[in-house]
């Protein structure tokens, strides 16, 4: 079960990033060579459009265990996209944010979308609202939260144009908060409580609890992803089972996570949390990790850069420590 207050207005754009739709299929689209439609220009960006099938199994968590100071690297595999660079730009697709933004969501697409420009990569981002295709040759996915009802509809349509699921088969990073965590699993929680079939691109199950977690939220992460301890907001009243082909993201200190002491799940370069705050904001570490699985090994940030989002952090974890 997800949020059941009201949309939430998204944050403003940054002055340097692009934000564009997606193109719908027409006639002017032509072909590639593997079916799926050509990019289609709109302003200075291109987006993608694809459909996909989802193959069997699960994604698996390979990554070698690593210290806290190192930035993990996950090399594709054959087959998969090439990194980006040069003249390709890095590919973020925000994922129905018609139905899927609620509690400052969209901040998380801004603050990738900053982290990469400091390092000197280029970024496109699209917003795919849920009545258009979710191209399959994205980098980075992103969704957000939601209500009950947005959150069936979004699983619907989502299985049935099939283009996230092929784009996590692909190698693609997939970063899904609240509702977007629930329905990225096997099965979720609808408006009564009943199971809705999620797209089973994570190895996870959710239901609705006995009570509602509401409020900060402190999780320790798993040291084999290196990543500073987690802050951040949840209202929910999910529950969540991690099989066996996930881990928990992180253990809680303060909150209820998934409802068994864990918070969030993570598997090979798909990633869960009921974090909002948005999470990524709060949580630059985690942002830096999806950016490393999608671009490789990154220089870090200069001190200056990295100012506002030490202040942020510190106010949070010290109202929570009082």
């Amino acid at each position: 079960m997800t949020e059941r207050v009201g949309r939430h207005a998204a944050g403003r754009d940054l002055a340097d990033t692009l934000i564009i739709p997606a193109q719908r299929d027409g006639p002017s689209v032509e072909s590639t060579a593997d079916g799926d439609p050509a990019p289609r220009a709109a302003g200075r960006h291109a987006s993608e459009n694809g459909h996909a099938e989802l193959p069997n199994g699960k994604p698996r968590s390979d990554q070698p265990a690593r210290s806290d100071h190192e930035i993990p690297v996950t090399a594709p595999a054959a087959g998969q996209r090439a990194q980006p660079g040069g003249d390709r730009k890095l590919r973020l697709i925000w994922v129905y944010p018609d139905l899927l933004s609620t509690y400052g969501d969209r901040g998380n697409l801004l603050v990738l979308s900053r982290r990469a420009q400091l390092r000197g990569i280029e970024v496109e981002a699209t917003e795919v609202n849920s009545d258009q295709p979710v191209p399959s040759q994205g980098d980075i996915y992103l969704l957000g939260g939601g209500e009950d009802l947005p959150q069936i509809l979004a699983a619907n349509r989502l299985r049935a144009d099939g283009g996230l699921a092929r784009a996590a088969a692909g190698g693609a990073v997939i970063f899904a908060v609240c509702a977007g965590y629930q329905l990225i699993g096997d099965t979720f929680g609808g408006v009564e409580g009943e199971p809705v079939d999620g797209l089973g691109i994570l190895d996870i199950s959710s239901g609705r609890g006995e009570r509602r977690g509401v409020g900060e939220i402190v999780a320790e992460v798993d040291p084999a992803l290196g990543v500073p301890r987690l802050t951040g907001f949840e209202n929910h009243q999910g529950v969540t089972r991690i099989g066996s082909g996930a881990r928990p993201l992180a253990r809680v200190s303060l909150g209820v996570g998934n409802g068994d002491g864990t918070e969030g799940a993570y598997a090979g370069k798909v990633l869960g949390t009921y974090l909002h705050g948005p999470a990524l904001a709060r949580n630059p570490g985690l942002a830096d990790l999806l950016l490393s699985w999608a671009v490789g090994q990154m220089r870090p940030l200069a001190p200056d850069a990295e100012d506002w989002a030490g202040r942020l952090r510190a106010e949070r974890l010290a109202a929570v420590d009082r």
